[in-house]
């Protein structure tokens, strides 16, 4: 081949690369991550199909929008305790006390609005403020004295039980007045539905906006990236879909408050987790903790904010748990609540492994768990069938994980 024939084919592989993205062309880049092992959320949205499926055939109440409003409040509470799990399991520890840290938030709460007559947000600041100092404490034991992540959130899932007793004084209950603004807003606040349209109106223009931005730091930098016609596709179904939801839960009570929260909470720790360099540092330190330190990361760091932000989040969960029940009780946070925040980030895709996931893990997740147990509620149907099914799907997961990962290293051998 001649220098010439030899230069025009290097140019036309360049602009081969250098050309935007077809649908086909995404279409085809995904089939390959999935071959690679790279699922990503595709296990968790196909388990939502097969589950609202299954429990819609077996009660065609499922999916009514009576029922999706009320599940769209109880996910709230354990998904921010989920989000939170999402964050220690991305740098490889765990937290297992974050069903206790969330009782003793709730205790605090009622404590403070109700026997010390205090202000609302006071008692939302002290309860957020003791999620603190607990992370806070998880790090220090951590990074100072080396103590396992298991070993030490298993001491505080037992301490802060004791902690939450003690705080009640063997009240069963202290309930929280139902005309209080924080009851009124887990329970009866909905966003008029010309702002919740707006809402998602917004999403769709900022799902473009992004993907326009990173398609142009792309091409800046000699790479293929995604035409400006697959991008207005996305953000039409963007739309198209919340839209949809939209009108089908405003035709009982709307979209609720508090759950809007929580989206826009998981939003903001998207944006966090992958666009910042603090996000992108516990993903290093997830991946590699040695080389995340042998590139300037402050490793200790990292795992004392990621157990701070998980105890916060563990806290907020609890003040919404008390807020949802109107009441704080013994059993705030006990029973299954942190088998269920753990079970939702592992079923939403975040790894067990670390350096894996996301903040849509939380919310995926989380809506996989209260589906099940609301459809077998309706199916009026005790909890044993869902610790069971949820424990299969808690697997299965796992599992599917565990083979991404073998299927990932197997092909970067290759």
């Amino acid at each position: 081949m001649s220098d010439n024939a030899s230069a025009r084919a290097v140019d036309l592989q360049d602009e081969r690369l250098l050309a935007p993205q077809t649908f086909a062309d995404s279409a085809r880049a995904s089939l390959r991550r999935v071959r690679d092992g790279d699922l990503g959320m595709l296990p968790v949205f196909g388990g939502i199909v097969v589950i609202w499926t299954v429990f819609q055939i077996l009660n065609p109440t499922f999916l009514s929008s009576t029922n999706l409003v009320n599940l769209s409040f109880d996910i709230v509470p354990v998904g921010f305790i989920a989000l939170g799990i999402v964050c220690v399991l991305l740098v490889g520890q765990i937290d297992l006390s974050v069903g206790s840290v969330s009782g003793v938030a709730a205790a605090v709460t009622a404590l403070v609005m109700v026997r010390y007559e205090q202000p609302i947000w006071l008692a939302i600041l002290a309860a957020i403020a003791c999620g603190c100092v607990i992370g806070w404490i998880y790090g220090q034991g951590f990074n100072r004295f080396a103590v396992p992540s298991f070993v030490m959130t298993l001491a505080g899932l037992l301490a802060f039980l004791g902690v939450q007793l003690w705080l009640l004084r063997g009240q069963n209950a202290i309930n929280l007045p139902y005309d209080s603004g924080l009851v009124k807003f887990a329970q009866l606040w909905f966003a008029p539905q010309w702002i919740a349209y707006l809402m998602a109106v917004a999403a769709g223009v900022g799902v473009f906006a992004i993907g326009l931005a990173g398609a142009r730091t792309r091409r800046k930098a000699g790479l293929s990236s995604v035409s400006t016609r697959l991008l207005v596709l996305r953000a039409a179904l963007v739309l198209a879909g919340l839209g949809f939801a939209v009108y089908y839960l405003g035709r009982t009570r709307g979209v609720s408050w508090m759950f809007i929260l929580f989206v826009a909470v998981v939003l903001v720790m998207h944006y966090v987790l992958s666009r910042t360099k603090f996000g992108r540092s516990i993903y290093a330190v997830g991946g590699n903790p040695e080389a995340a330190r042998r590139v300037g990361i402050n490793v200790k760091g990292v795992y004392a904010w990621t157990f701070v932000m998980c105890s916060t989040l563990a806290a907020v969960g609890g003040v919404l748990a008390a807020a949802r029940l109107a009441a704080a009780t013994q059993s705030t946070g006990t029973a299954d609540v942190n088998l269920n925040a753990i079970a939702a980030a592992v079923i939403g895709g975040t790894s067990l492994f670390g350096g894996r996931g996301s903040a849509f893990s939380a919310l995926l997740g989380i809506v996989v768990i209260q589906s099940i147990s609301s459809g077998l509620t309706l199916l009026s149907l005790d909890s044993s069938y869902r610790f069971m099914i949820t424990g299969a799907v808690l697997v299965l997961a796992v599992a599917l994980d565990s083979f991404a990962r073998r299927s990932r290293q197997a092909h970067g051998r290759g």
